[in-house]
């Protein structure tokens, strides 16, 4: 029977808000997770690019070839120089909701920001916030406070025409910041890479690219050999670039009007397919589309008016009217190509017959293990599944999250404290094989290896990914250090774009617990645990040297609300496979060099 409730259900229930007031109140709805700055989606940094888009898009129209981005402490400001905001209406564009000129297309074709909601957004998250608009020696400049106006003058200025925006994050909203200039770097770097000719200035470091996309997959690639020189294709609203490595899988960048959209879309589909039928069409075969791509590294940037996101922070592009000029523009430009440099063709056909002879040779093994498998269970052993998965409606199908946990006593006590909705748990028997340098036969004939990537559902890519995320959950010890060191090196190995794409943490457990009475505190590093120690009186101290050791009471924390998630983040392609070689390769003497050298620097 429902349980009655005492809260009227009336007229003054009701409630209108002020748009920036919901903006504060909803803030998800606009600028998604909120986080702490340790993840490159945090809402600190799309703040930053909300400011940012609106200085690429002078750019774009012509309009300014110089952006500046300058920190101090946790204010941010950016500074174009391009037509700057009409003066008459700065205080209405940063604070007025469906209002600004991205509204016409003439003046404003291929924009980047979010069409009337983005600085808004800034404004009302920002403790505090700073606009000026410079045209023809004039001058407009406001000052706000969550959204609120403060000040506002204007007159005479000398300075060139442009935009300068100042932000602050309201620690009300944004409790927790850490910014990580890495991140902010690596989107700079993008849109150096897709404005060829625009200078972005970073707290005086400059960024440039002349080749654009060829400069990405350049930088991406590092030292990493490849089967033949990158081909990059450029026109009016349409570039891209692409080459093959010694690798398994696909991994692609793309991008829509500068927007990165790091879960691809029908863009980067139509460039997937684009590729395929050119090479077919070239060498007159029909060719499987896993073994013309796989091993295949590209990046897609497309400009196009009024495209559909499936999300409000643009991660994925919905637009399908793309897909048919985008494949056939792909198409022509790869056949030419192929023709005009017979010898990198025929390097990428010997590719091509590579991939279709492993594909064929595995084809027998994979049958092998799927029938080994169904002999054992009809389960995927050690799995405790969730109820919801990545690509269900549900609403939380973004939140599914699988740990890989470290044995049945860490795995059993996730268990009990789970979410059962969106969190599963998959239980490591032991240490995995070391699969570096190994082809990809060895996943298929590895049990436990097998497991994991039926359970994951990338048996055909990771397009079949049942999680959002993919979490290691192992010891904070050597041992854990090293099986959670193998099950990168997997990944890395085999499945390199689930990486790449961001699906991949690290669970983050407590080392210690300090508590007396009055008090609990769970200390995540040597640092805080001797701090907790300090300020709590007559404590007693734990240290949890295994998952298992953590009850399930006390686990429910650990992944529920105040989970503590560090993303696997790749510098570049090329510095992932010298870690590897080095850390997981046969060349046991330089390792052991290399800790003696740093244990004694340590110890000195």
């Amino acid at each position: 029977m429902a349980k009655k409730t005492s809260v009227a259900y009336d007229e003054k229930a009701i409630q209108t808000l002020d748009p920036l007031q919901h903006i504060r109140l909803r803030t998800g709805m606009y600028i998604g997770r909120i986080g702490d700055g340790s993840n490159p989606n945090d809402g600190i940094y799309v703040l930053i690019k909300e400011v940012i888009d609106n200085a690429i898009d002078e750019f774009i129209m012509g309009a300014g070839k110089k952006v500046e981005i300058t920190f101090d402490g946790e204010t941010v400001s950016v500074r174009d120089f391009g037509r700057g905001i009409p003066l008459g209406k700065v205080v209405d564009c940063v604070s007025k909701i469906n209002t600004g000129g991205k509204y016409n297309d003439d003046v404003f074709q291929f924009s980047v920001g979010l069409n009337g909601v983005g600085t808004k957004a800034v404004n009302a998250l920002s403790q505090h916030f700073e606009v000026c608009s410079w045209r023809d020696g004039k001058y407009k400049r406001a000052t706000f406070t969550q959204g609120k106006i403060t000040n506002e003058q204007g007159g005479k200025a000398s300075d060139p025409n442009g935009t300068l925006v100042s932000f602050r994050p309201d620690p009300e909203i944004f409790p927790k910041i850490k910014w990580n200039e890495d991140y902010i770097r690596r989107r700079l770097r993008y849109y150096a890479y897709l404005n060829a000719g625009l200078t972005l200035i970073f707290n005086g470091e400059r960024l440039v690219s002349k080749d654009g996309l060829a400069d990405l997959l350049r930088e991406e690639l590092g030292e990493e050999e490849t089967i033949y020189p990158i081909f990059h294709h450029r026109e009016e609203r349409l570039e891209f670039a692409f080459t093959h490595t010694g690798n398994y899988g696909e991994t692609y960048y793309s991008f829509v009007n500068g927007q990165y959209t790091n879960d691809g879309g029908t863009h980067q589909s139509a460039f997937r397919e684009g590729v395929l039928k050119g090479v077919n069409e070239f060498a007159k075969k029909n060719f499987a589309g896993e073994d013309v791509r796989d091993g295949l590294i590209g990046a897609v940037a497309i400009k196009m008016q009024d495209p559909v996101f499936e999300s409000q922070t643009k991660n994925k592009l919905g637009s399908t009217e793309v897909r048919s000029w985008i494949v056939d523009a792909v198409k022509k430009a790869v056949v030419v190509w192929m023709h005009r440099n017979k010898a990198d063709a025929e390097r990428l056909l010997e590719k091509v017959r590579s991939n279709e002879r492993i594909r064929t040779e595995l084809a027998s093994i994979k049958k092998q293990a799927k029938e080994r498998a169904k002999k054992v269970a009809i389960r995927i052993p050690k799995l405790t599944d969730c109820k919801v998965h990545l690509g269900d409606k549900d609403s939380r199908a973004e939140d599914t999250t699988i740990f890989l946990t470290e044995g049945d006593s860490a795995g059993g006590a996730m268990t009990q404290s789970r979410d059962v909705y969106t969190q599963a748990i998959f239980a490591l028997k032991g240490k995995p094989l070391n699969c570096h340098g190994m082809k990809l036969d060895a996943v298929y004939k590895n049990e436990e290896l097998y497991n994991i990537m039926r359970a994951l559902g990338i048996e055909d890519g990771i397009s079949g990914l049942r999680y959002n995320k993919v979490v290691i959950a192992t010891d904070a010890d050597v041992d854990g250090m090293h099986i959670r060191n193998l099950l990168l090196t997997y990944f890395l190995r085999y499945f390199e774009d689930l990486v790449v794409h961001g699906h991949v943490f690290i669970l983050e457990t407590p080392l210690y617990r300090v508590r007396n009475k009055q008090e609990t505190v769970y200390c995540y590093s040597e640092q805080e645990g001797h701090d907790a120690q300090k300020r709590i009186k007559n404590h007693e101290i734990t240290r949890f040297k295994g998952l298992g050791e953590i009850s399930p009471r006390e686990f429910g924390q650990f992944i529920g609300d105040d989970i503590r998630l560090v993303p696997v983040d790749l510098g570049s392609l090329g510095e992932v496979a010298k870690a590897l070689e080095f850390y997981m390769g046969n060349n046991t003497p330089e390792r052991r060099t290399f800790i003696e050298n740093n244990l004694i620097a340590d110890i000195a």
